[in-house]
């Protein structure tokens, strides 16, 4: 049954911060949860894993109303949430005691999961003393030491170097491998792209759009063509009327209107003796939707 929220909503203060919200994980996955800053995002991960109360609605995990201290979710915050002078085995340890393991099942735990995001290494050294990048891996600890059903990850990748992003990314797919159940949030649009069937958009409190990304993605018009040639036919394509968006060696990104105006753009190409090896008719990137929706 996984996790359901339903209607649900919270005010601070007079402001409505979740406005009747609804969504739900039915199965082993990446959900991605998008807005703006001061969307309602936070204030919807903290009522799901039981920190904040809900004002109205239900919010249940299995087919039970969720309770912080009878689920079994794990949480990596945007915010660092180290402690800079503790020792990173002492304070993993210190975290998977508050999470009911036993000191020989967390100093397993923290043993393989340090060999895991390559940070064995640091165990007997004091947070301060570690990049920001090993840093953001000690929290991730934190979130998965206990072996968490659910896992609501913020800006993981925050931090991390291509090499170490690389990392984190085989961990994340290698859990939804196990069962676990994860939501996401991000704002870089292509990492939630990369990982999520699903999605959920957040603006001023209130769904703006929910539901499967390619099925979102299917119902919005082509607005670009990506070409590949041999030689530069950047003033060609000019001279047919159209805006380029991006040139990379002899690859073109091109701005268009309709699946049509490709067709009639690839048609005078041709005409002109231009040999064309790649001509794809392209969706709305996820990131040209978010900025419609929320007008930012």
């Amino acid at each position: 049954m996984g996790l359901v929220l339903k209607n649900v909503s919270k005010t601070f203060v007079g402001k409505r911060a979740v406005d009747n919200i609804s969504f739900e994980l039915n199965k082993p996955g990446v959900f991605g949860l998008l807005g703006t800053n001061g969307a309602g995002k936070t204030t919807t991960i903290r009522m799901l894993l039981g920190i904040i109360k809900k004002d109205s609605g239900e919010i249940t995990w299995n087919g039970k109303a969720v309770d912080r201290k009878s689920v079994n979710f794990g949480y990596l915050p945007e915010e660092r949430g180290v402690y800079p002078k503790t020792k990173i085995y002492n304070q993993l340890m210190y975290f998977a005691e508050l999470k009911g393991m036993k000191k020989e099942e967390a100093d397993g735990a923290i043993k393989n999961w340090a060999k895991k995001l390559k940070v064995e290494e640091y165990l007997d050294k004091p947070a301060e003393k570690l990049s920001k990048g090993n840093q953001q891996k000690i929290q991730f600890m934190t979130a998965v030491i206990h072996n968490p059903e659910l896992l609501v990850l913020d800006e993981p990748f925050s931090g991390l170097d291509p090499v170490n992003t690389e990392l984190l990314k085989n961990i994340i797919i290698n859990l939804v491998k196990e069962g676990k159940y994860i939501i996401m949030s991000a704002h870089q649009m292509s990492t939630i792209e990369e990982f999520c069937s699903d999605i959920l958009i957040l603006n001023k409190g209130k769904t703006v759009i929910k539901g499967n990304l390619k099925e979102i993605k299917d119902t919005y018009p082509a607005n670009r063509v990506q070409i590949e040639t041999n030689e530069n036919i950047e003033t060609d394509i000019e001279k047919l009327g159209f805006e380029i968006e991006n040139i990379k060696n002899y690859s073109y990104t091109v701005k268009i209107f309709d699946e049509q105006k490709a067709h009639e753009l690839l048609k005078e190409l041709v005409i002109k003796g231009i040999t064309i090896n790649k001509f794809e008719i392209m969706k709305p990137t996820l990131n040209d939707i978010f900025i419609e929706k929320v007008g930012e």
